[in-house]
């Protein structure tokens, strides 16, 4: 996946999981890299729970959604350590 499509997946699946998460999220900037990194997160969780490998792999409905998971568990986890 190129670096363009990491940048636009990760900013679809930041803004959207920073208004699920109730919250005015980071920015543009930092919902595009919380993003990127849930996609990281996704994409390592899938592999570990249910081993899909490749599972995030460019524009597609399939890459937003584990991208979105994947940061969604990412500000829960930025959260706890924040402590809000």
């Amino acid at each position: 996946m190129g670096i363009l499509s990491w940048i636009i997946v990760g900013a679809i699946a930041g803004w959207i999981s920073g208004l699920v998460m109730r919250g005015h999220g980071f920015g543009l900037l930092g919902n595009i890299l919380v993003g990127i990194a849930g996609g990281l997160v996704g994409g390592w969780l899938g592999g570990i729970l249910f081993h899909l490998s490749d599972i995030v792999n460019g524009i597609n409905p399939t890459s937003i959604l584990v991208s979105f998971l994947g940061a969604v568990v990412l500000m829960l986890v930025i959260r706890l350590i924040r402590g809000h």
